[in-house]
């Protein structure tokens, strides 16, 4: 899954916690680059009850990791059907499998 500002993907982990954050935004979990954790303005989605932004969103529910409120995600706020690629990603496969496959 890339970073969903700037679509960025992530590499091979190395060891120890990821530099990468978890984030809701209109009721979809979304990972953000080390790069875009520096913005101030991420436009993510926060708990109604406490107003934090640590959120992660799972079969069908949004919970607030700092007070640990749990809602229904809003199906109406779901903008791409279940299993849509991102954006960009067939022409990195295909890139991808060019670079393999050793095509020009």
């Amino acid at each position: 899954m890339p970073c969903y500002r700037c679509g960025a993907r992530q590499t091979d982990p190395v060891r120890g916690a990821s530099p990468w954050q978890r984030g809701v935004r209109h009721e979809t979990q979304v990972l953000i680059c080390p790069d875009c954790q520096r913005l101030h303005d991420l436009d993510l989605d926060s708990c109604s009850t406490c107003g934090s932004s640590a959120l992660i969103c799972r079969l069908g529910e949004v919970e607030c990791r700092s007070c640990g409120a749990v809602r229904q995600a809003r199906s109406d706020a779901l903008t791409a059907p279940a299993g849509t690629p991102p954006p960009g990603l067939s022409a990195e496969v295909e890139a991808a499998l060019n670079r393999v496959l050793g095509r020009a």
